[in-house]
């Protein structure tokens, strides 16, 4: 049945009461790390509004395709997570971390995650972005023109262990 306005009708239940129709996909838990969860984008616009000053100054140099051309976001949901920045065509993520950071069972299951889901993790200290911004920006950059590749102790850099394309390192 069609009503005006072109919408389908869903029928009433027995009980005279109507169930929402929903679209194929809709109500399900997100499969995908880039399937936005209800809450999480004003959840983000409260992180880019409460930034810390590490991350205030970072982007300044981030934004605006400002290092070498490579686009960042920031603040963006991925999957449980919100990735500081976001550099998509490389799938590589930059963490700014605090003190509370430290020695955090948290962040490594995080960046497993995050790894397993195609992401690589590129993690710095406040006090390293405010202190030696050149020096970050170049690794950042390294990381982003291939060379660097492995894994550093500490999980400062951690290589995605799937691909964008779903396929796991060494397969092609």
């Amino acid at each position: 049945m069609m009503i005006e306005g072109g919408q389908d009708e869903v029928p009433p239940l027995p009980s005279g009461e109507r169930v929402a129709a929903k679209r194929p996909g809709e109500g399900a838990s997100p499969t995908h790390p880039t399937k936005r969860k209800a809450g999480a984008t004003a959840r983000a616009r409260e992180l880019r509004f409460d930034e810390t000053k590490a991350e205030y100054r970072l982007w300044g140099e981030l934004q605006g395709r400002h290092l070498n051309g490579y686009k960042f976001v920031r603040q963006v949901p991925l999957g449980p997570f919100f990735a500081d920045f976001l550099c998509r065509e490389k799938s590589l993520i930059v963490e700014i971390d605090g003190s509370q950071h430290a020695e955090s069972l948290t962040d490594e299951s995080r960046t497993t995650w995050l790894n397993r889901n195609g992401y690589s993790v590129l993690r710095f200290w406040n006090q390293e972005v405010l202190a030696e911004r050149r020096a970050v920006l170049d690794t950042i950059l390294a990381v982003l023109e291939g060379q660097i590749h492995s894994p550093s102790p500490g999980l400062r850099f951690a290589p995605a262990t799937l691909s964008p394309t779903g396929r796991g390192e060494g397969e092609r």
